[in-house]
């Protein structure tokens, strides 16, 4: 208890103190700054003032901090003539507005431009300076910054210090060139906008670029910021979806300390890449470039990031053996109208007040306009006369000829003044917000500017559309850039493609108008491992990247990918072996060679038969073919001139028909043929027993029954191809096998046991035929007629039995062919063994077609 009272005694004086202390700071509700602002600005007073960020120089120097007295204000050096451009294209677009009366009418716009001196330290000081020092009233209100939204600033990393800040108070940014993919995240950076596509945009065109040329083996170089490190890693995960590998990666030191910078060098010399994207703001792939310049480092095709595509300072000589073909997407390029004379009006008299204006002066014309001159020795700097004129000095400030963030700080500050005069239209009762209420346009709130910025939608003068998507970034549209050194010795930016988010083809080049590295045409090669050549597969290195690889020869029939793939068994793999296409259908064709040859020899068959039977017709009342029986004569060349016929049957493309046609015919004609030579061989044998004494023999072989014994033979044979047809008639079949590039189309039998059937009765045929000629071709005759039959079923028999064999291993085609060439030889030797003799006798010795020479001195007249 004595504790909590001595506690007590202690505490109360000091809350009468606190209590006294609140109510004099209630009594003082204004805003102030702890101390007034030192850091240089260009400014101008209007209704709306818009803040702004830019880097105008490259660098801060830092003053020591002794924590005893207030620190010095940070030197800035390193002026940048190109950022100082941008400055200046945001105050000519804020002229031109305040000078349109269609466009925020009785509002004129002020600005307060800060320099950020590429330091995220200070440009986070130069924000908090544009919001003044923001803090919150005694009684909740809010005191009023100095600008409702700030433009900037130029590097990724540095908005990124920004927009933290910023989005903390809801009050809109708009950057014009910084294009980090991580802005586009709206819950970390729900105020931030932008005119410059994000990364994102850029880097699926430059995996784009490099899916297109084939390039697999691809180093990466990054600057090591947000901007360098970000995008980097975007493209190499791109890259690598697409099939591609990252030879190496390696981050360029913010300090460019030689020893790492020469690592970095060597490193790339060392991967065997061609092909290496620098990602990288202008000073660091500056840094790279000049160290590769001290290793002589050749044959290298840079790919550049929007940050360096079209800067300045690599423009120099020094650089153009490096360099030239250099080939990266740079933001479209746009012409803005009345600029360059604006540009041209500076001068020292005229600004006097404006602290970067006198120091460009002095950095252009390398003059001090101070009264003594800067420097020492050598590098002091003659006095400025006031007589220079900036038209007579070629300078990256002046050049209009490539205003492409110049076109974005542009596009800023019309897309603020679009919604600034969407805010003061605001018809009350209609507005936006809760109840239909409108923004207090004479009190602009931040968080309402950032809403109608969200929703810009115009189109500028030059025919543009400008508009933000749900994350704040633009339409993306690049123009692909290669360098290429003219004979005057300069850097032509040409363009020599485009990507545009919005197409469905997004990225366009025009391969023809490029000049590689080197002064080439030929696309250069950037590869770990030549392609496979064609029919082998890829056999991937152990511990080596996917790009790294060994060839193995592929199979036959194999295709070459990642690992040889089997074709189909309809397909065959091409000479190349990278693609499967379809086997080749093999059968007897006409059009082949063994076809045609067949083919000739059959009509040539058929034809001989026509003509033989044409001389047995205008002959068939002389002796010699009155007594061979012209009947049986003309059936067996009827016959024989279908057995011709049937082996056209065999050529060509086999199908159902003919498949049918083909083995029924073939076997019924040779049975029709047989069976009249069986009949003229029974009349040859039955003629000689006849002149015997008390022989009646002949009157079992007269023509009616030798009609009747040539038809039932037949019939025979029509029976069993009538059941072949009827229960498994042939068919046409693809014969296919893995292991040949060929698909053997054939007739299938159907059934074996019908085919065997079918020439298992010719055989008989001709096997009774051969004996009973056999028997006969001794018999007395000059003309014996057995003697030729026993030589024609001689030739057939031998014809057949060597058929058997040749057919069953003969392969594809073949064994059609063989089976043709049977059908073709047992045909002309039934046909010359038969017939040839008769002609001969009949056209060429006429002689001997008499009725005596034929009965010869022991023989009576005798009719066959």
């Amino acid at each position: 208890m004595q504790w909590w009272g001595v506690y007590a005694c202690l505490c109360a004086p000091v809350a009468f103190l606190c209590t006294l202390i609140s109510a004099q700071l209630l009594q003082q509700q204004t805003c102030r700054l702890i101390r007034p602002s030192r850091l240089p600005t260009v400014a101008k007073e209007g209704n709306i003032t818009l803040g702004a960020l830019f880097s105008l120089h490259d660098a801060v120097l830092e003053s020591e901090l002794s924590f005893t007295s207030q620190p010095e204000p940070a030197q800035c050096t390193g002026f940048n003539f190109r950022t100082f451009r941008w400055m200046q294209t945001m105050i000519f677009a804020v002229e031109k507005i305040n000078r349109d009366s269609r466009l925020l009418p009785n509002i004129t716009l002020g600005y307060k431009i800060y320099d950020s001196c590429s330091s995220p330290l200070h440009a986070l000081r130069t924000a908090v300076e544009l919001m003044g020092g923001r803090e919150e009233e005694s009684d909740g209100t809010e005191c009023q910054g100095k600008v409702p939204v700030v433009i900037g600033d130029g590097g990724s990393t540095l908005s990124l210090v920004v927009a933290h800040f910023l989005g903390v108070f809801q009050l809109p940014q708009v950057s014009y060139f910084s294009s980090c993919a991580c802005l586009s995240n709206k819950k970390a950076f729900p105020a931030f906008l932008r005119t410059m596509p994000s990364d994102f945009f850029q880097v699926n065109a430059l995996a784009q670029l490099v899916q297109h040329f084939g390039w697999t083996w691809v180093g990466t170089v990054a600057g090591d910021d947000a901007y360098g490190r970000g995008g980097a890693q975007i493209f190499n995960d791109k890259v690598t979806k697409l099939g591609a590998c990252i030879g190496l990666y390696e981050i360029i030191p913010k300090n460019h300390a030689p020893a790492e910078m020469a690592r970095i060098v060597q490193r790339i010399g060392g991967s065997g890449t061609r092909v290496v994207l620098v990602f990288a703001l202008e000073q660091d792939a500056k840094a790279l470039f000049s160290e590769a310049l001290k290793h002589n480092l050749t044959g290298v095709q840079w790919l550049a990031s929007e940050a360096w595509i079209t800067a300045a300072i690599l423009t120099t000589p020094e650089f153009h053996s490096i360099l030239q073909g250099s080939m990266g997407f740079a933001i479209r390029r746009a012409e803005i109208p009345s600029l360059q004379p604006f540009l041209l009006r500076l001068h020292p008299s005229s600004f006097p007040d404006d602290p970067f204006v006198l120091q460009f002066w002095e950095e252009v014309f390398r003059c001090s306009l101070q009264n003594g001159s800067k420097g020492v020795g050598s590098d002091a700097l003659r006095p400025c006369n006031g007589s220079e004129d900036l038209a007579s000095v070629k300078s990256i400030y002046s050049d209009v000829s490539q205003l492409r963030i110049s076109y974005n700080v542009y596009k800023a500050v019309y897309a603020i003044a679009h919604a600034l005069d969407a805010m003061l239209r605001c018809v009350p009762e209609r507005g936006p917000f809760p109840g239909g209420a409108c923004p207090d346009t004479l009190s602009i709130r931040p968080w309402q500017l950032l809403y109608y910025l969200k929703k810009v939608d115009f189109i500028n003068e030059l025919g543009e559309e400008t508009k933000f998507d749900v994350n704040g970034d633009p339409v993306a549209m690049y123009d692909l850039i290669n360098w290429q050194h003219l004979a005057s010795g300069e850097v032509q930016y040409a363009t020599v493609g485009r990507f545009d988010e919005i197409r469905s083809a997004n990225l366009e080049i025009e391969e023809e108008n490029i000049i590689w590295n080197g002064y080439q045409r030929q696309v250069p090669v950037s590869v770990c491992s030549s392609s496979c050549p064609p029919g082998t597969r890829k056999a991937i290195r152990p511990s080596f990247p996917v790009c790294c690889f060994d060839c193995i020869l592929c199979a036959a029939g194999e295709i070459n990918a990642v690992e040889c793939a089997t074709c189909p068994p309809e397909f065959w793999s091409n000479l190349k072996r990278d693609a499967c296409i379809p086997k080749l259908v093999e059968f007897l064709s006409y059009g082949d060679t063994m076809g045609m040859a067949l083919l000739a020899v059959a009509l040539l068959g058929s034809c001989a038969t026509l003509v033989i039977g044409l001389v047995f017709a205008c002959k068939r009342h002389t002796p010699l073919v009155r007594a061979n029986n012209s009947e049986l004569s003309f059936l067996i060349l009827s016959s024989l001139w279908l057995c011709f016929l049937c082996a056209l049957a065999f050529i060509g493309q086999p199908t159902a028909w003919s498949c049918q046609l083909r083995h029924t015919a073939f076997g019924i004609a040779f049975c029709l043929c047989l069976s009249c030579i069986l009949g003229k061989t029974m009349v040859v044998l039955m003629a000689f027993k006849a002149t015997l004494p008390g022989s009646n023999a002949m009157r079992w072989f007269r023509p009616p029954q030798l009609r009747a014994v040539i038809f039932l033979c037949t019939a025979v044979q029509v029976g069993i191809c009538g059941a072949w047809l009827g229960l498994a008639p042939p068919f046409p079949r693809r014969l296919m096998t893995r292991e040949s590039a060929r698909i053997i189309l054939l007739c299938d039998m159907g059934s074996t046991l019908a085919f065997s059937l079918v020439l298992g009765y010719i055989g008989l045929l001709a096997a009774v035929c051969f004996l009973l000629a056999f028997f006969a071709r001794k018999l007395p005759d000059n003309f014996n007629e057995a003697k030729f039959i026993t030589f024609s079923m001689l030739i057939f028999c031998a014809v057949w039995i060597a058929f058997v064999p040749a057919y069953v291993s003969s392969p594809g085609k073949y064994t059609v062919a063989v089976e043709v060439f049977a059908i073709l030889a047992s045909s002309y030797g039934l046909l010359l063994c038969i017939f040839a003799p008769k002609c001969y006798v009949i056209l060429l010795r006429p002689e001997k077609n008499t009725k005596k020479h034929l009965m010869g001195n022991s023989m009576t007249e005798k009719r066959f």
